[in-house]
């Protein structure tokens, strides 16, 4: 059975919640890891407090900050002086919060024209270039493939290629269950190539809508249920079986359950939790 403490609530589950709210939120469902992220109206990902403040909140609520989520198309090198001081300040800040790592996506656009090689070097050169900073400031670097078609790095398997070809010890994958359902690795691919021990954070979510995979976006997300088509139970438990020990962090996007209220996503985040420890 998975521990308990082992799973996290990601904000994008209830972003009508104020940050405090958030982290009072979660402890009420005896949890006591969040991921915050920098995508929600406004986009202030401590809703304008001071890191102070907000790190101060954090520890009354016996919450831990495992991720800013995150540094968006990090691998597009047209973006590099952008990102790189995007990246300064998404550093500077998970210091202040004691935050573990910055999610970093891959560009995800079907405008993007670059062949499968400059994506590849493209990938390994921003990971070269971002790490004297992750390393100075003692933070990780969470590269998340997508699955979607128009990805420029789908691939779990890749992405932990790219991770080594970098040189720096200071990044490791998520592996997140609606990509992979998505992306083109196998089973066979993650029993075979993917070593667990190159993930630092499993996300997950759970898809019902009987529709084709390919037409699955975010929106389909919902929490984990026995009515789940992607396997994401699964998916974990093989990643277990693999060696994984990390977190077990729920993402769901899908707007019905940020519609829901507080107590309804209670019942039902609770029924994901025993679902999956079951």
């Amino acid at each position: 059975m998975i521990e308990k403490k082992r799973f996290a609530l990601n904000r994008i589950a209830c972003p009508s919640l104020g940050l405090e709210d958030f982290f009072r939120f979660t402890a009420d469902l005896d949890l006591s890891k969040v991921e915050i992220r920098n995508d929600l109206p406004g986009g202030a990902v401590i809703d304008g407090m001071p890191p102070a403040k907000a790190a101060e909140l954090a520890q009354r609520h016996g919450i831990r900050i495992l991720t800013i989520n995150a540094l968006q198309k990090f691998n597009l090198k047209a973006a590099q002086t952008k990102n790189q001081a995007e990246l300064e300040k998404l550093l500077e800040l998970a210091a202040a919060l004691h935050c573990t790592a910055i999610v970093m996506c891959p560009n995800n656009d079907t405008q993007d024209r670059r062949d499968a090689r400059t994506r590849i070097e493209e990938t390994v050169g921003a990971l070269k270039a971002f790490g004297p900073s992750f390393a100075k400031q003692g933070i990780q670097g969470w590269v998340e493939p997508l699955g979607f078609a128009e990805s420029s790095l789908s691939s779990i398997v890749v992405a932990g290629e790219v991770v080594k070809r970098s040189g720096y010890d200071c990044y490791r994958i998520v592996y997140d269950t609606f990509h992979h359902y998505l992306g083109p690795d196998t089973e066979k691919d993650i029993v075979g190539t993917f070593a667990s021990s190159q993930a630092g954070l499993i996300h997950v979510s759970g898809v019902e809508a009987p529709i084709p995979k390919e037409k699955c976006r975010d929106e389909q997300r919902v929490l984990l249920s026995p009515a789940d088509r992607m396997g994401s139970r699964e998916q974990i438990a093989r990643m277990i079986s693999l060696g994984y020990g990390g977190d077990i962090s729920f993402e769901p996007f899908s707007a019905d359950v940020q519609r829901m209220s507080r107590d309804a996503l209670a019942a039902a985040l609770t029924e994901s939790i025993e679902y999956l420890r079951s």
